[in-house]
């Protein structure tokens, strides 16, 4: 169900399979210390969920994550060091869901592809990225587990 992706005992990525949604109740596949949460609901007809405000209180953010749902399409992630040094690739499919933390990240869509991207804002064109040459196609290589 949940993929962890680590380099360096560093949680580059969270990538969450498609088996998510067979699960009831309220489902949470990153940890409490993660600077953006994700989670799944299945929740039965008549369900409530109390009325809430969230409370203000100062967060310290020092990297932008990145959630990605893939509502349909086919798109590869080439993950690389912080340094530029590509890593390695991954497929993600229609209906997972990738949450990118450390390193970098490119993409390649593979077959179209419809998508939604998450991130802590507000962006900042041109302070939050840093961009730099993608992998020569024939380097690629796909990591299993």
């Amino acid at each position: 169900m949940l993929e962890k992706v680590i380099v360096d005992n560093k949680l580059y990525a969270l990538i969450v399979k498609n088996s998510y949604r067979k699960k009831r109740g309220i489902s949470f596949f990153s940890t409490d210390s993660l600077p953006q949460q994700v989670g799944y609901m299945n929740h039965p007809k008549n369900y409530l969920i109390q009325p809430h405000t969230h409370k203000r209180r100062l967060t310290k953010i020092l990297i932008t994550t990145e959630i990605i749902i893939i509502l349909k399409g086919l798109i590869r992630i080439d993950f690389y060091k912080n340094k530029k040094k590509y890593l390695f690739s991954k497929k993600i499919k229609t209906g997972q869901i990738i949450l990118l933390m450390h390193g970098g990240h490119g993409f390649k869509i593979l077959k179209d592809t419809q998508k939604i991207e998450i991130k802590q804002g507000p962006f900042v064109k041109d302070k939050d990225k840093v961009k730099f040459l993608r992998v020569d196609e024939k380097k690629i290589r796909y990591k299993k587990k």
